[in-house]
């Protein structure tokens, strides 16, 4: 990629910086914070909102791109357009918690947008219901995640990263302006964190990760399956821990603790070191994501469906040795 592209992720990442500290000013004014609780990870009342800096940041990269490809200008505006009804209504529930029905509405709105926009590039109907469904289930699997100082924001950037080298230029542009957003918020949130994302900044997020995998579906011809591989450890340990929910009769839209990463840290594992393993293991499977991806097409869906079976049998084994018996 030529150097002097470099500048947009570097002004995206400025922008991040500044928008996240100018949050956490207004979050303390309003009194915006998460207070410790039964069902939280953290001990001390924490801000919340500073995702409102990565939204930010991606939406100027998409004004500049606009700008600079006017061609895109349509796709660039719905994508946007999209990112801004799932950061306002998260900002919203931010200020004022909401029902979850209105949430699940505005959020399958723009799923449906980011749909329509993978069918009218690629002409695959079959790709856009995918895309839509995988929107719909990131942007509420990021906020689900979002519970530990860093995690989020960390497989945010490495996901990202992984799509910048899966993406022919100029795409994986838009891979590195995500991973540079992310990298303005993460000094504010780990490995102490000054303030939460909150759901302003982890739906919207969620929906720009399905925005990066849905544009990698529609320009390449890359298997599925090592796309997924990017986000693997969080559809798995967000998929499955809402499986296990729904068996056992639980109210799996019921705030909890039982995901992989929460127990771990009721083990009284370090949020570092759970950050820090999420993101060797999800580093792992962009190492292999990049290596199937120069191979045969059924090289790469062998290759992706069997991490992804790795990380489902990793998880099964971990939660089952990390099981507590505590309050949902």
């Amino acid at each position: 990629m030529p150097s002097h592209y470099l500048w947009l992720p570097l002004l995206c990442f400025g922008l991040a910086l500044v928008v996240t500290r100018l949050a956490i000013t207004y979050a303390i004014k309003r009194q915006l914070l998460d207070l410790p609780g039964s069902r939280r990870s953290h001990t001390i009342s924490t801000p919340r909102g500073g995702g409102v800096g990565i939204v930010a940041a991606v939406l100027l990269a998409c004004l500049m791109v606009a700008l600079l490809y006017p061609a895109a200008t349509v796709a660039v505006s719905v994508f946007a357009a999209g990112l801004l009804m799932v950061a306002g209504i998260g900002w919203w529930d931010d200020h004022r918690s909401l029902p979850a029905l209105p949430r699940l509405v505005v959020h399958l709105l723009a799923a449906t947008m980011l749909g329509a926009l993978v069918w009218t590039g690629s002409g695959s109907l079959l790709k856009a219901l995918f895309c839509t469904l995988l929107a719909v289930s990131l942007i509420n699997i990021w906020n689900f995640m979002d519970g530990i100082n860093g995690l989020a924001a960390c497989q945010a950037v490495l996901v990202a990263v992984g799509a910048a080298v899966l993406l022919p230029f100029p795409y994986a542009l838009a891979g590195l302006v995500v991973a540079a957003a992310c990298l303005g918020f993460l000094p504010f949130n780990f490995p102490n964190a000054r303030v939460f994302m909150g759901d302003v900044g982890s739906g919207a997020l969620g929906y720009v990760m399905a925005g990066l995998l849905a544009l990698g579906l529609g320009v390449t011809e890359v298997a599925t399956p090592l796309w997924l591989m990017l986000p693997a450890v969080f559809l798995v340990d967000a998929g499955f821990t809402l499986l296990m929910r729904m068996l056992k009769g639980e109210r799996w839209m019921q705030p909890h603790t039982q995901h992989l990463y929460q127990r771990l840290v009721k083990r009284e594992r370090s949020h570092l070191f759970v950050t820090g393993c999420y993101s060797l293991f999800t580093l792992c499977g962009i190492t292999l994501a990049a290596l199937f991806s120069r191979l045969s097409l059924g090289w790469g869906w062998a290759g992706g469906v069997t991490w992804g079976a790795v990380t489902a049998a990793a998880w099964f084994f971990l939660r089952r040795r990390y099981f507590i018996k505590d309050e949902n």
